[in-house]
């Protein structure tokens, strides 16, 4: 897939040539935080953070466990037309708080240094060595834009409409199939049904978006986070019923739609690939697998195909000294199964299965171009204890926590400050028993009423953050996390040895 012309490749050789030579100083690794929208971006950035700065519990983080870990402690970061990730009011959110930070709207960065004594006697006679961590902050809905660069309007609108007529979307797209009812492409170019047009798409996205149909795949994303965009005729537009190769007429409302759509991809898809995306060593991809799982087949199953487009805009490759001058390679990408907190220890190793499932053909290209692949189930902080309870004379495994105000198991709606005991069902033991109901969904259109009784018999609720425990000084623990030792292993742990 095409990404980028000739101009843009220069440009990006230029940026990786300037990034090169200020890593013959002070070497540094670009990693790319994303996932589709409430993930966990922000916390895992937070929490990852935290835990590097304030010396957290890391077990299974070499550099930690062998005690060559030095410190950690903030620094400016390189890039001064990106925003800071605002770290410090993050924390406050979370610990002061007990509330989750708001999503990530924008992109962002944020530099870690880390010091740290190195695994060999001859180099730790040179000194002790310095590794920044860029963590690059941006929305799984901007990554999502990317395969656009490769679809002209035409192919992008009759996939587009084809998929908003899928039984599974049919009922929240409905006002904007109904509007184009009767509406001829090759009509006149008219702004008034433009904006109209633009308008029922964007609230038929949002509406796929929620919880109740947690469906993925909702390019162009800035439609649903317009920013300083808003109003433009670059966001003022939408898919028509048109064939994928017919040719627009001049002065149409085809053309009008087709030329915003191109402005789209040259004014915000383009630059972000070009001046962040490309520039990336690393990156995690975060998923909550629970909110589809929640939603049922069809929602998996379009979680599946989003993660495919995901993984097709990325430069997987082994890196080396000389693709970081020419072209960037991301050498490592981890998938990380989030809120493995919600769930029972016992349905951890099911969550990184049925995660693995869902990206494994991604996977297997990435790995086959060099880059190496992980995939983990994790809370980056962790809202809950284990506990057991019963239930007509049975011992379940549950979790412990504070579920948010407004959450609902059955006819019970939590206030936000009661700690309950849920048992939230358990995973299938085999993976293939879950995409099995997901092709039969599949089979079916998606229709929820024809899949409802495929969904697993699983429920979760979001908790509140932990109450932090305080040391006998009154200095805050770090916050608690499954697994993000295992995550820091993979994604720099080699670069501190």
């Amino acid at each position: 897939m095409r990404l980028t012309s000739i101009t843009d490749e220069a440009r990006i050789a230029l940026a990786n040539l300037t990034d090169f030579a200020s890593g013959m100083i002070a070497p540094s690794v670009r990693l790319g935080v994303t996932g589709l929208s409430r993930a966990g971006k922000t916390v895992f950035i937070t929490a990852l953070v935290h835990n590097l700065v304030h010396g957290g519990r890391l077990p299974l983080f070499s550099a930690a466990k062998s005690g060559r870990l030095a410190g950690a402690h903030l620094e400016p970061q390189p890039d001064d037309a990106v925003p800071r990730f605002d770290f410090e009011a993050h924390v406050e959110r979370m610990v002061a708080e007990r509330v989750w930070p708001d999503s990530t709207r924008r992109i962002s960065e944020l530099r870690v240094t880390i010091d740290y004594e190195s695994a060999s006697h001859w180099n730790r006679r040179l000194g002790r060595g310095q590794l920044h961590l860029d963590i690059v902050d941006y929305p799984g809905e901007w990554l999502l834009d990317l395969p656009l660069l490769a679809r002209d309007y035409a192919r992008w609108s009759a996939e587009a409409v084809a998929l908003a007529r899928l039984p599974a979307r049919a009922g929240i797209a409905g006002p904007f199939l109904a509007a184009l009812d009767g509406l001829d492409p090759d009509g006149a170019e008219d702004e008034t049904v433009a904006r109209r047009l633009a308008a029922l798409f964007t609230n038929y996205l949002r509406a796929a978006r929620a919880d109740a149909h947690a469906l993925s795949t909702l390019p162009p994303g800035r439609f649903l986070m317009p920013g300083d965009l808003d109003g433009s005729p670059a966001l003022t537009f939408a898919p028509l019923d048109v064939a994928p190769d017919r040719a627009a007429l001049p002065k149409s409302l085809a053309a009008m739609m087709e030329r915003r759509y191109d402005a789209y991809r040259d004014i915000v898809v383009r630059p972000f690939f070009r001046d962040h995306f490309a520039r990336l060593d690393r990156q995690v991809v975060l998923v909550d697998a629970l909110q589809a799982l929640n939603a049922g087949p069809a929602a998996v199953e379009d979680l599946r195909h989003a993660l495919g487009d995901i993984l097709e805009a990325f430069r997987p490759g082994r890196a080396s000294w000389l693709s970081s001058i020419l072209t960037r390679r991301i050498d490592r990408i981890l998938f990380a199964a989030t809120k493995a907190d919600h769930l029972h220890r016992s349905s951890h190793d099911r969550l990184e299965a049925i995660l693995r499932r869902l990206v494994g053909s991604a996977m297997e290209r990435a790995a086959f171009a060099g880059a190496a692949v992980d995939v983990v189930a994790l809370a980056a902080v962790r809202a809950t204890r284990e506990a057991t309870v019963t239930r007509d004379g049975e011992r379940l495994p549950a979790i412990l926590g504070v579920p948010a105000a407004g959450e609902t198991i059955g006819d019970t709606v939590f206030d936000g400050t009661a700690e309950a005991a849920i048992f939230p069902g358990d995973l299938p033991a085999d993976p293939d028993v879950l995409f099995r109901q997901v092709a039969a969904g599949a089979a079916a259109g998606g229709d929820p009423a024809a899949t409802a009784s495929l969904a697993p018999d699983v429920s979760f609720v979001r908790f509140r953050p932990p109450r932090l425990e305080r040391t006998a000084e009154g200095m805050t623990l770090s916050l608690p996390h499954i697994r993000l030792d295992r995550v820091l292993e993979f994604l720099i742990g080699d670069r501190l040895t």
